[in-house]
């Protein structure tokens, strides 16, 4: 299925192409990001990785809006405008090539602005994250893959995933904020209809090809 995935995205051009990965929190978008860079790359060409959590605004500066309602998430955590500056604008076939893959680590909020990695003419950028499709920055992705599990799979991953940082709070912080703000992405935005490719991630090593429409 990887060399599917990577064929229709290898069928977009031979220019550089921005491929979005979408899905559920926990639903396998890094992993599968990973693996799909990975069979792009084993075919020659160059390949550039990035996710969208290193894009959200500083923790720092969340006294200034809501970002732990679930709400509050989905309205306020994202820097739209730098991923747009800083990567998706200049990994774009006439763009610079000068990327930053990370804006600012999420867990030590320390800034890698001014890390630049220099995608060639032929690159493709795989970048994972929640709320992908959004309008701020849906139009910049030439291949668009869904990952597809149901909510309770969402909760329970992350909540294992997660307890690490979030402890007892884990499951709490799941269901109540990231799960309510990808209830308002999908009334809102509706995701699905927007892939190329949807893909059935609830085991990972059996996903299965949902829809393509290619």
């Amino acid at each position: 299925m990887l060399a599917e995935v990577a064929e229709r995205v290898l069928a977009c051009g031979g220019q550089r192409l921005r491929v979005g990965i979408d899905g559920l929190t926990a639903a396998g978008k890094t992993s599968f990001g990973h693996e799909l860079a990975q069979q792009i790359s084993a075919g020659g060409r160059p390949v550039l990785r990035a996710t969208l959590d290193d894009f959200k605004k500083p923790w720092r500066d969340r006294h200034l809006y809501d970002r732990e309602s679930g709400q509050g998430y989905y309205r306020n955590a994202f820097d739209y405008e730098s991923v747009t500056r800083l990567l998706l604008q200049p990994a774009a076939p006439d763009g610079s090539g000068e990327c930053v893959l990370c804006s600012i680590d999420p867990l030590t909020q320390v800034q890698h602005r001014d890390v630049v990695a220099v995608a060639a003419a032929d690159a493709v950028l795989i970048v994972d994250g929640v709320f992908a499709f959004r309008p701020q920055i849906n139009d910049f992705w030439d291949f668009r893959v869904w990952l597809d599990v149901d909510e309770r799979s969402s909760v329970h991953r992350g909540t294992r995933r997660d307890q690490g940082w979030a402890g007892a709070h884990a499951e709490a912080v799941h269901r109540d904020r990231y799960l309510a703000a990808e209830r308002l992405y999908l009334a809102e935005v509706d995701p699905l209809r927007l892939a190329d490719v949807v893909i059935d991630n609830t085991v990972f090593d059996q996903p299965r090809l949902l829809r393509d429409l290619g």
